[in-house]
């Protein structure tokens, strides 16, 4: 198999890559960084193709390179009041606590 063939990635990991494809050149990188980029995100996160035949099919990934959201989304999250913070938490307990009574 040449260097570079994807006929061993699912359609999930294609589709994967190139939303993050996407992301990277709406921030302006090239068209072939981002292709780049992207496949190395994909193949940190699933350690390669998936599909019968590639080496780690099967096994659970962790998403890696996902976890770096956290990160970004905890700065918006602490520029909002604390008191919008508190009302946003009391909401989501009132639904927990209305959909375990309904389950």
């Amino acid at each position: 198999m040449p260097r570079g063939d994807k006929s061993k990635y699912t359609d999930k990991q294609e589709r994967k890559a190139d939303h993050i494809a996407e992301s990277y050149e709406e921030k302006g990188v090239s068209t072939d960084e981002a292709e780049r980029r992207a496949w190395a995100t994909v193949n940190k996160d699933d350690g390669g193709g998936k599909k019968p035949g590639g080496s780690g099919r099967g096994k659970d990934t962790g998403h890696p390179a996902a976890h770096r959201g956290g990160k970004l989304g905890g700065e918006a999250a602490a520029e909002r009041p604390a008191a919008e913070r508190s009302r946003s938490a009391k909401k989501a307990a009132e639904t927990r606590k209305r959909n375990a009574a309904a389950g």
